[in-house]
């Protein structure tokens, strides 16, 4: 008697799609190290520009907002701007991996 498959892809199929998805998911790695976020925070006096792939590349702080006597300000505002750089690089690189994974992401992300 002949196996019947009930509309179930064989182990083959599976493996080279598999196989197909990975690929395209270190090519989008790779793109994501080249895309950047920038985050501005108290009125452009801090900005924080990242990759996708969430490496902090560069933090510019205006002169005005260093104080040396308000150091706590000038920390408030560059945590905020790499909080929000990362948050923007979350979300890009999220939206770049749906178009592979058709938004099938499997729980915590890929990062």
């Amino acid at each position: 008697m002949a196996k019947q498959n009930f509309g179930m892809p064989n182990m083959g199929q599976l493996m080279k799609q598999a196989q197909k998805m990975q690929k395209q998911m270190e090519e989008a790695q790779a793109k994501l190290a080249d895309l950047t976020v920038s985050a501005t925070v108290g009125g452009g006096m801090v900005e924080v520009i990242a990759t996708a792939a969430k490496e902090i590349k560069e933090i510019n702080i205006k002169e005005d907002v260093v104080d040396p006597d308000d150091i706590e300000t000038l920390e408030d505002l560059i945590l905020t701007a790499v909080n929000e750089a990362i948050r923007q690089a979350e979300e890009l690189s999220q939206n770049e991996m749906s178009k592979i994974t058709g938004g099938n992401l499997p729980m915590g992300g890929l990062f």
